[in-house]
Formats: structure tokens, C-alpha cells, sequence
């Protein structure tokens, strides 16, 4: 098993290229003959109608599993469609071992209606630190990837997110109405503000890149499971970007954030938005 954080480097150093090529793989056998092939038995919902699950997320979720063990023996995997099954695996988030953080198809909703709005989400930490992560994106033939202190890249370009544009509302992608509590919905009203454009997010992974490519300016979400978040929150970092909590705290992927939190290509855009959603007018 991997004892520390140095070992973690070597290992990133060998095998990033083969984390690349499960994922590719992954996608390229589970995911993409699915798309726009779905037939209506291989779709199925969880916890309601916006919340679905198709063959193409299990079966690539039990591929990356399969692969990204083997390739780190003594890892473990906490995927979101295990998760569902299994709700007490999510412990591994705060456990001892190296931990890969799986999001198969995130923005199953779009994949399911034939958009190319979805990505395949790798994350790998340990001790709460997150090490490495993978954005793949293989209906728009992008791959974002970031290793703690050595940057973050789109299809082997470096990225770098840079301050917003002086003078321009903040561009804000927010979660979903329909998925929030009512104390959520009013933290993320505070953001209805002048200087402030706030719009309904899709896919989280591809949210989180476009604040790591300056196209956005920060998300604002009020939800924590790790999937969703671990692989992009290390891409905006790496972009030069941050993260905050409504406390002002960095958002912990083991849990017990203080909710909506931002991510945001700069350090003085996140106060901001964070300072909105605590209710402290900016």
C-alpha cells in the first residue's frame, strides 16, 4: 500500500499516462457506443426523474474500478453508482488508503438526450489531499488533467484561469433549483445581484473546467459528494484558481463543508462570491 505523500508522486510520475488510458478506454468500450444508443432498458432513475443511471455508467465504473486498483494496489475506488448501492462505502473518502474518486458519466441527464455536455470524472487522494484528476470529455475530444504542484492542462495545453475581466458581471454557474433546500435556494439568491450573473449549472466536471479556462468565473454549489467535485476543484486549483466554503473556509472533500461553496479563478473572485452566500452584501 502506498504510506506517503512522496510515494504518491513517484507513482503519478509512472502511471499517469496509464490512469489516462483506462479512462480513455473506459469511455471508449462503455460509454461512447451507448451515446445516442441508449434503448429505453438500459436507463433507469435513482433517487427521481432528474436523477438517472444508465448501462454506460455502471459498466465504465466497474471498468475504471478494475483498472485503477490494479494499477495501485492497496487503493481503493469510491465511485458514485457503488456509492448508491453501497451507501456506507463513501467512508473511504476519509480513510487511510489512497483513494480513487470515480464519476462515470457525469451529466448523465445530458447523455442521455444526446448532448455532448458529459465527462468522465478520476480524482485521486489520500488523507483528504487531492493528488491527481482527469476530466474526460469524449463527445468534444477533451481531457483536462492536473497533478498537485506540477499545473493543470487541456489536451497537454496549459491552463491558466487569470483574474476576471474588469468591469463584467461575474459569470456564475449555480446548482439547479430543483435540487436545493430552501436555506440553499436563499444563500444562492444572494448572488442575484448587481455585478453578478448567475445561471443553472450542467455537468459539474465541465463547470469546473471552464472556470480552469477562464470561461467562466466560479461555480457556486450547494451539494458535497466527491465525485462530482474532487477532480475539478484540483483542475481550478492548478489553474491558478481557489475554493471557499460560506465560512471562508476550502472545501473538504471528507465532508462537513458549510454549503453553497465556490470555486473561482481567483482568489478575490471566491471571497466575493463566498461572501455572497453567506448573506454578507459585497
Amino acid at each position: 500500500m502506498i504510506q506517503d505523500i512522496e510515494t504518491i508522486d513517484e507513482f503519478l510520475t509512472r502511471h499517469a499516462d496509464d490512469v489516462e488510458e483506462a479512462v480513455r478506454k473506459a469511455a471508449a468500450q462503455e460509454i461512447m457506443p451507448r451515446w445516442r444508443r441508449l434503448a429505453a432498458h438500459e436507463v433507469d432513475q435513482k433517487s427521481g426523474p432528474h436523477d438517472l443511471v444508465t448501462d454506460a455508467d455502471r459498466k465504465a465504473e466497474q471498468f475504471l474500478t478494475e483498472a485503477l486498483v490494479g494499477l495501485l494496489p492497496g487503493s481503493v475506488v469510491v465511485g458514485e453508482e457503488a456509492v448508491h448501492a453501497n451507501p456506507a462505502s463513501y467512508e473511504a473518502v476519509r480513510g487511510e488508503a489512497p483513494v480513487w474518486i470515480v464519476d462515470p458519466v457525469d451529466g448523465t441527464r445530458q447523455f442521455v438526450h444526446g448532448d455532448t455536455g458529459f465527462c468522465t470524472l478520476v480524482a485521486l487522494a489520500h488523507h483528504g489531499v487531492l493528488r491527481a484528476s482527469w476530466t474526460y470529455a469524449p463527445a468534444r475530444g477533451q481531457l483536462a488533467t492536473a497533478v498537485r504542484g506540477r499545473g493543470a492542462f487541456l489536451d497537454g495545453k496549459r491552463l491558466y484561469a487569470g483574474p476576471p475581466e474588469p468591469g463584467r458581471d461575474l459569470r456564475v454557474a449555480t446548482s439547479h433549483p430543483d435540487y436545493t433546500t430552501d436555506e440553499e435556494k436563499r444563500a444562492l439568491l444572494a448572488l442575484r445581484t448587481p455585478g453578478v450573473a448567475p445561471r443553472a449549472c450542467g455537468s459539474a466536471g465541465l463547470e469546473y473546467l471552464a472556470v480552469a479556462r477562464g470561461e467562466s468565473d466560479a461555480t457556486a454549489f450547494s451539494w458535497e459528494a466527491a465525485w462530482d467535485h474532487a477532480a475539478g476543484l484540483l483542475l481550478v486549483e492548478e489553474a491558478g484558481g481557489t475554493h471557499l466554503t460560506r465560512s471562508g473556509e476550502p472545501f473538504r472533500i471528507a465532508g462537513d463543508n458549510d454549503l453553497p461553496f465556490t470555486a473561482a479563478r481567483d482568489a478575490a473572485t471566491a471571497r466575493r462570491v463566498a461572501a455572497l452566500l453567506a448573506g454578507e452584501g459585497v
